[in-house]
């Protein structure tokens, strides 16, 4: 079988391609704190970001306006939700996330010396500190801020219900109103000082605010005809499908191969993954697409803006915009600012925002 291209994007301490605009208008959480999801998150990584949404009254009553993507802006840059590692039910996160030794080695861009203050309990070294967890707490900041939010009585940076709680409160200060643009973008500044930095962030947090607020719009096909109604048709109808890394084709859901980059097996599943899908999905028109997402992206016109785009038109994503041979991910726009998606491993075929993938890279108008 050729070589599957969906894979969800890992970036290290910055992701690529997300140096975008700060468009973040002055909002409060609202109703998000527990609604919504986005694709790039794992399952409970995400339960982490809403608990400590819901929590956070009880530690910091006079917070305002923190909500899951808040928290997951500052995860996905600091850690990409801990990419590449094993996340238990319980939240414990393996093997450890460590950021480089803080020496003032310069290595990682670290120029300052700071101490041991843990032991090396929490970081794996008495020789001086390191970022520790999803949420890259220094040892010294989490003896200050870690909170207990799995109930097992420990504070660990290490554990992704307690990393996200602690991340609430650490945002929170003393009483912040997160639901306000400019005390956000102080509390994300004290996170970590550089402007980059809280644009970063805050265009993670717009585009998780998206997911969360747009997942529940339907898909009006009234006003689509032709082909283009036939492949969102058939894409549709395969709504609840599993993903399977590697499955799927112009025939139909197949059982996949291993392994994605983060490890996941598609074997045993039967399903799509997301160039499988498209595949299946024109192939109902008579179109066959190639099998990679990056292959797809040759195909037809290409489409630059999310403003242009046409239901039955391709969305690509990339982890660097601009680079198609960096493509990873490729859904069906199905109009109303949504996309057909095959997301991720542990996923199924569903209705996404086209803001829940990261790294927009245009679209393509095959039909």
């Amino acid at each position: 079988m050729t070589a599957a291209s969906c894979a969800a994007p890992f970036s290290g301490m910055l992701s690529a391609g997300a140096q975008l605009a700060h468009q973040q208008q002055d909002e409060g959480g609202g109703g998000i704190e527990l609604g919504g999801s986005a694709a790039d998150i794992p399952p409970t990584m995400l339960a982490a970001y809403k608990k400590a949404a819901r929590l956070i009254g009880g530690q910091v009553p006079k917070c305002r306006g923190m909500s899951w993507p808040i928290l997951a802006g500052i995860a996905k840059v600091e850690s990409n939700h801990a990419a590449g590692r094993t996340i238990a039910t319980n939240g414990d996160i393996t093997p450890r996330i460590l950021g480089v030794l803080l020496n003032g080695s310069g290595q990682g861009g670290n120029t300052t010396s700071f101490p041991d203050t843990d032991g090396g309990k929490w970081d794996g070294t008495a020789a001086g500190e390191r970022a520790v967890g999803p949420f890259q707490f220094l040892p010294s900041t989490w003896d200050a801020t870690g909170r207990d939010a799995n109930g097992d009585e420990e504070r660990d940076p290490h554990n992704a219900f307690d990393a996200a709680l602690g991340a609430a409160v650490y945002l929170c200060g003393k009483g912040r109103d997160l639901g306000k643009r400019p005390q956000l973008e102080a509390a994300i500044f004290q996170y970590n000082h550089s402007r980059a930095y809280v644009n970063n962030v805050s265009n993670w947090i717009r585009q998780y605010r998206s997911a969360a607020t747009g997942t529940a719009k339907g898909v009006d096909l009234g006003g689509v005809s032709g082909k283009a109604k036939k492949v969102l048709q058939a894409a549709l109808s395969q709504r609840g499908t599993p993903y399977s890394w590697g499955g799927g084709g112009p025939s139909g859901p197949t059982t996949g191969i291993c392994c994605s980059p983060s490890g996941k097996s598609g074997a045993g599943i039967k399903g799509f993954d997301c160039s499988g899908l498209t595949q299946y999905a024109f192939a109902r028109v008579g179109v066959r697409l190639p099998r990679t997402a990056a292959a797809q992206a040759a195909k037809g016109q290409r489409i630059k803006s999310k403003g242009a785009l046409r239901p039955g038109d391709l969305v690509f994503y990339g982890y660097v915009p601009g680079a198609d041979s960096t493509i990873y991910h490729v859904g069906i726009y199905a109009g109303n600012g949504q996309m057909i998606n095959a997301a991720r491993p542990g996923t199924k075929i569903r209705l996404d925002p086209v803001d829940a993938m990261s790294g927009f890279a245009g679209g393509a108008r095959v039909l």
